[in-house]
């Protein structure tokens, strides 16, 4: 028999199954060395439930005849409570009525579920809301004493700002800038933390630093706006203890804790930290603590009781990895400048700080240099500088910020006035949203490896909380379009489903917000400025309501990422303005549109100048969008809705025929583009596809097969040239290393995905554009191309419950391989090739698929193929095709 592994409940991952948002948790499981016979007919979960007091234990066992082993229904009628923990296991039976044995157990605990159990006060410092320069940071402490031996104690925590707790003198949790950010006029995120182990019998302490972060520090635009979602930062703390007698006593922020300003004196999100230790308050959170000139906090009012206090669903940031420096660089002028060798987000950690007492030392940090000079120039209004000023002593020091974040590959160290080695004082520490990895790609071309590399890299970077843009500049900020067009890759890359749904609840939010309206920004930063805050529709930017919930549901078979979403597509459908002069289903053509965003014809101080009619790529969109929500409504099972869209979808390719295409298939706006998205969509007949394809060949061969497309057109470039039989122009495009090309920024050192195509000019200089990010993942879609394609690999039904592996064969390539991690566990593929007398050439395919996958591999057989339908197992194939030939030679049929 098998053997059960990996039993889950939804979507989470350990350790951050404690203090969670569910009251009847779905689980999931997964098999192990599983025999070609084996198929579940049932399985049975035992649950044991355990009170938050221990008052209250029970185990249940529910027996049920079913095939599924992905997120079965709670077993149970009774939801779970607050505070309640929950441990699980599994079994099953087979055909025969064997039974596996008993997985290992799985738990999870849940938070506080109403806003009744929040019994504290919310907090603040006395000195004043509504400063219009950065805030020091805030020190709160409170000594108090446990009355017995403790048995369990959960801290529940958050704040309106970003804060750092501690537990005499000890550092609580592993979370870097929490509570995260959301719409916080909406939501506030909470923490929950197991401090059992940092509570002492008797005397103890509680220590909590708070900073401005996102919530009242500067955000946005051209200086950006400070105070977008409150006047000062707040304090909400709630820490648990359960004593062994089962007695619970809770310590609440109140009007009996003190408060001061730290060391901190400057903790803003694009400029920086500035940290005086001369200012710090020994054992400021430890029983005893007499320095200080600590005051009594001011209680505010409750926190709105339209602000939900939430556990969230993603995962949090956290430091996860450390880099040290490849090279110290004396620059022209004489500057100290650090090289870590990869373009990265984070900070820097300075060690055994040495000097005199009231010593400076700075800080600054830059994607990239110029002219051998650190390049600030990119990051417009943004210092991007961490400041430490020493304490002075023999001991050497230790810095590294709290409350700021950077996104950089170089630090320029200015004041470094010790006599240790500078290169084994410093590295950085690399933070990002938590998220599993679930893929890898390789080939036998290192650059495309390389290219595969600096995608992930750039998602690393900028999914922090929220998808952003780009990490480094002055801004920061979770743009709709951007994540709309990079979902499907982004799934391939990490597991982000429970950070995307978290963040598309907020993109809901800032939605109702705006009448209906996405927001081009969310958590929507660019509210106090009428400027910024675009409130017309915008095609692809808004499509986000559709695009990125049908990603999220491709990638897991997950129903419920689409009636959460729901009511926020349909808005946008009914909210998005029709032409009133003439058809009435394109997009009204009064309507300002993006397009295909940064085309490289585009100006540099105008993206949407690209060579394709914005209008166009707009009702492509639409027309996708509608096809989409169609088939979202029939698997929600709302019938008159799927034949509305349905019927619209129809309606608006008719005249969008009528209004772009020819007969014969040349299309209104001759570009790489427009081509693109009329073949990747579907919206043309199967002749003028041919003829569309043709043309598109011809366009990118006249153009040297550089690259003709900005955002909207990218992710589905060579895909198009694949499907309409043009395979060996998609791999000369793919492999292309001069500008505009993919590999171009590899050939130029890069080690993240650019925001342009030449971020960064043949000859080293910077691109003169006011926008110019080199850590931008939105081009980095094409990985999507290396995995389906390249190696192969692709899922070809909901939540992989079927995927096919078929190589498209191009270039100089000759092996490559791909693995993603599916919700049945990790499927494999790898190919190679073999030349035969100069004349032909032979294929191996090898396959690894798990249980619960069916998988069709498609073999090259000469001109034509054959396909394999395969179960649980490892597969190989061998097949070939001739040497003039690349395969396939044939155009493939549209996606369903």
């Amino acid at each position: 028999m098998p053997t059960i592994t990996g039993l889950r409940f939804e979507h989470y991952h350990e350790p951050n199954t404690l203090g969670v948002q569910e009251t009847q948790p779905r689980l999931s499981w997964r098999f192990r060395d599983v025999p070609a016979n084996f198929q579940q007919v049932g399985y049975e979960l035992e649950i044991l439930r355990r009170s938050f007091s221990f008052k209250a234990l029970s185990k249940s066992s529910y027996r049920v005849d079913s095939s599924s082993s992905r997120l079965v229904p709670w077993p149970d009628p009774q939801p779970l409570q607050s505070r309640q923990k929950v441990t699980a296991r599994v079994r099953a039976w087979d055909t025969t009525g064997q039974a596996t044995a008993w997985s290992e157990t799985a738990s999870l605990e849940t938070g506080l579920l109403s806003r009744s159990d929040w019994q504290c006060d919310r907090i603040a410092a006395p000195w004043g809301p509504g400063t219009q320069t950065a805030d020091p940071e805030q020190l709160y402490r409170k000594e108090f004493s446990t009355s017995a031996t403790t048995a369990q104690a959960r801290l529940y925590i958050t704040a309106q700002g970003v804060y750092e707790a501690e537990i005499n003198g000890q550092r609580v949790g592993d979370h870097f800038l929490p509570p995260g950010w959301t719409a916080y006029d909406a939501r506030l995120q909470y923490q929950t933390y197991d401090v059992t182990e940092l509570l002492s019998s008797g005397e103890n302490c509680i220590g909590v630093r708070l900073a401005e972060g996102w919530f009242s520090g500067r955000i946005g635009f051209e200086g950006g706006h400070r105070n977008i979602w409150g006047l000062h930062t707040a304090l909400l703390a709630q820490l648990e203890i359960v004593y062994e007698d089962g007695q619970v006593e809770r310590l609440v922020t109140d009007g009996s804790w003190l408060v001061t300003k730290g060391p901190i004196q400057k903790a803003e999100i694009y400029d920086g930290e500035r940290y005086d230790a001369r200012l710090e308050i020994g054992k400021w959170s430890s029983v005893g603590c007499n320095d200080g000139d600590w005051e009594p906090v001011l209680r505010m009012d409750p926190l709105p009781d339209i602000v939900d206090l939430t556990a969230g669903y993603g995962e949090p940031v956290r430091r996860v990895e450390v880099i040290n420096a490849v090279k110290k660089l004396i620059t022209p002028s004489g500057k100290v400048v650090l090289d870590f060798g990869q373009n990265m987000v984070g900070y820097v950690r300075l060690k055994n700080i040495k000097g005199p007492r009231g010593h400076r030392i700075t800080l600054s940090h830059a994607e990239v240099l110029e002219k051998d000079e650190l390049c600030t120039r990119p990051l417009r209004i943004c210092q991007a500088a961490d400041e430490y000023t020493l304490k002075g002593g023999q001991k050497g020091e230790v810095y590294e910020p709290r409350f700021t974040f950077h996104g950089f590959r170089y630090a320029q160290i200015d004041g470094w006035s010790s006599d240790i080695d500078l290169d084994s004082s410093a590295e950085a520490v690399v933070c990002h949203t938590d998220m599993k990895p679930s893929g890898s790609f390789s080939c036998s071309d290192s650059l495309l490896n390389q290219l595969y590399q600096n995608v992930q890299w750039g998602m690393r970077g900028n999914f922090l909380s929220v998808p952003t843009d780009c990490p480094q500049r002055d801004e920061r900020l979770g743009w709709s379009g951007d994540l709309a067009l990079f979902a499907p890759t982004a799934n391939l890359i990490f597991d982000c489903f429970g950070m995307l749904r978290n963040w598309l609840i907020d993109v809901g939010h800032d939605q109702k917000v705006l009448d209906g309206v996405p927001a081009m920004v969310t958590p929507n930063a660019t509210l106090p400025d009428p400027i910024w805050c675009r409130r017309k529709p915008c095609a692809i930017w808004h499509d986000v309501t559709i695009l990125a919930p049908w990603a999220l549901y491709q990638e897991t078979g997950d129903k419920n990422i689409l009636f959460q979403q729901y009511n926020s597509m349909t808005t946008w459908m009914k909210t998005l303005p029709r032409n009133k002069t003439g058809a009435t289903h394109l997009w009204d053509t009064s309507i300002f549109q993006l397009g295909d965003w940064l085309d490289p014809a585009a100006p540099p101080d105008a993206p949407w100048k690209g060579l394709t009619d914005a209008k166009m790529v707009s009702n492509a969109f639409l027309i996708h969008s509608l096809d989409l929500i169609s088939r979202i409504a029939t698997i929600l099972d709302k019938p008159e809705d799927a034949k509305m869209y349905s019927s619209d979808a129809v309606l608006t390719r008719d005249q969008f025929q009528a209004e772009y295409v020819t007969p014969n298939g040349r299309i209104a706006s001759d570009s790489q583009a427009a081509y693109t998205l009329a073949i990747y969509f579907d919206l043309l007949t199967p002749a003028q596809r041919t003829r569309a394809g043709s043309r598109l060949m011809e366009l990118v061969r006249k153009n040297n097969f550089h690259i003709g497309t900005g955002f909207a057109g990218t992710p589905f470039l060579c895909e198009a040239l694949l499907r309409t039989g043009h395979v060996q122009v998609a791999y000369a495009m793919l492999t292309e290393r001069t500008c505009p090309s993919w590999l171009y920024p590899v050939t130029m050192g890069a080690t993240t995905v650019w925001e342009r195509w030449d971020s960064m000019l043949p000859d080293g200089s910077i691109n003169p554009g006011e926008m110019t990010s080199f850590n931008h993942y939105a081009f980095g879609a094409i990985a999507r191309f290396l995995y389906e394609r390249v190696a192969g690999l692709e899922s070809i039904e909901a939540g992989w419950r079927r995927c096919r592996v078929r190589p498209a064969i191009g270039g100089d390539i000759t092996s490559a391989g791909a693995e993603h991690e599916t919700p049945c566990g990790r499927v494999r593929c790898s190919w190679e090739t073999e030349e035969v007398k100069g004349v032909e050439e032979r294929i191996a395919i090898r396959v690894v698929v798990p249980y619960g996958v069916v998988c069709e591999v498609v073999v090259p057989d000469g001109d034509e193929e054959r396909t394999e339908v395969v179960g649980v197992g490892e597969w190989e194939f061998q097949g070939g095709f001739r040497r003039n030939y690349k395969w396939p030679v044939k155009p493939l049929p549209p996606k369903s």
